[in-house]
């Protein structure tokens, strides 16, 4: 079938088989011509299929000749639908690494659920595999727990309404957006899906299988940001969340365990583009930081992670045992250029101050589409499927 963005608001509904295999390939040629990093030699991705979890899966891969298990929660194509955009990034990532002699084998279901973590333990068993590394990278919108009940999260403030700028990405219209707080019920239930709780029970399962080898390492993400948005994210809901990431890492490494949590860059997301603000303060980021030519995509980001961060060899850490990947978007001439831009939107026509073309152009390759090389107009097949798939 013929395959063109259908996008909905903040969503994307159909993903691109071929562009996603170009994203990949470009993706493992940035980190080849990276050099070398150490990655370690057994490496487990727990959200492998997007975003940080394919990238820091295609740095260890191709960047560290690791062999990789992913977890992924993603869907086939069926009939006139196509598969998701994560589906097609891990059958070209499963491709490129089995061409180029790596192993590379991945499970598709519930990373929260019991049944994932056995199958993921019967894997490593199996192929005699000691992890070196694990990096778990899921951004869920909600979980099942142990007693089948399910709980959702949620982003929103947790003190007090908060009303600031946004752009509709569609109209390009500069609007304000009120959030409100969340009730105590719905932070508790964003903490039990974005904290670090099951990041905690995958690394005790996986100690206890005795299948993580004594000097291991563990990482997870977080994001900070700057004042403009801690409303939403540092004080909000997902800020509770992220409070518990980092008290979880502290328990894990009280226990002798190598936890961390690194703290990322702002970058186009689904997610993130649903987010009032966000989308807005984003694109403003991106004209500074292009400008300034620091700005990083989530593989340079991931290189950088297992390169000059070190993340297996004495991990880089601030003095909260952060590991700042978000240095640059935080540097200050960069957050004082940003803030001057932002008193100046609803002002000064918004194409001369932030990059929308750059935010809409990224927001399109998470599925696929823009992607020089690729002819868009070819009727192309969409059940693709995945050569090391599981399950």
């Amino acid at each position: 079938m013929i395959v063109q963005p259908k996008v909905r608001g903040f969503i994307c509904t159909t993903a691109h088989p071929k562009g996603l295999l170009k994203a990949v390939d470009e993706d493992i040629a940035f980190v080849k011509e990276k050099g070398k990093i150490d990655a370690g030699k057994n490496v487990l991705v727990i959200g492998a299929s997007m975003g940080y979890g394919l990238s820091a899966r295609i740095a260890a891969a191709f960047g560290g000749g690791a062999a990789t298990l992913g977890v992924i929660f993603d869907r086939p194509a069926a009939g006139i639908r196509t598969a998701s955009a994560g589906w097609y990034n891990t059958a070209a990532f499963h491709q490129r690494a089995h061409e180029a002699g790596l192993y590379a084998k991945t499970v598709n279901g519930d990373a929260f659920s019991e049944e994932v973590k056995d199958k993921v333990v019967e894997i490593l068993k199996r192929d005699n595999m000691t992890l070196d590394c694990v990096v778990y990278s899921v951004a869920a919108p909600r979980r099942t727990l142990k007693d089948g009940t399910q709980v959702s999260s949620v982003l929103k403030t947790t003190d007090k309404p908060y009303t600031e700028k946004t752009i509709d990405l569609r109209t390009r219209e500069i609007t304000t957006a009120t959030i409100e707080p969340a009730t105590d019920t719905e932070v508790e239930n964003t903490i039990k899906v974005m904290g670090g709780e099951d990041w905690q029970e995958w690394i005790l399962r996986l100690k206890k299988e005795g299948l993580l080898k004594s000097d291991a390492v563990t990482v997870a993400f977080s994001y900070i940001g700057p004042s403009l948005t801690h409303a939403i994210y540092k004080d909000g809901s997902i800020g509770q969340a992220k409070k518990d990431l980092n008290a979880k890492a502290e328990a894990m490494r009280r226990l002798g365990l190598r936890a961390f949590v690194s703290v990322n860059k702002a970058l186009v997301t689904q997610s993130s583009s649903a987010i009032p603000v966000v989308p807005l303060y984003i694109s403003l980021l991106y004209k500074v930081m292009k400008r300034r030519n620091t700005h990083e995509t989530t593989i340079g980001q991931m290189q950088r992670l297992f390169g000059s961060k070190r993340l297996l060899k004495g991990a880089v850490t601030d003095e909260n045992e952060f590991i700042r990947l978000d240095d640059l978007e935080m540097d200050e001439p960069t957050q004082t250029e940003i803030a001057k831009l932002w008193k100046q939107v609803g002002e000064t026509p918004l194409e001369e101050i932030a990059d929308l073309k750059g935010y809409d152009d990224e927001f399109l390759r998470l599925f696929g589409f823009g992607l020089d090389g690729v002819d868009y107009g070819e009727d192309v097949p969409t059940e693709i499927g995945i050569d090391g798939l599981e399950s």
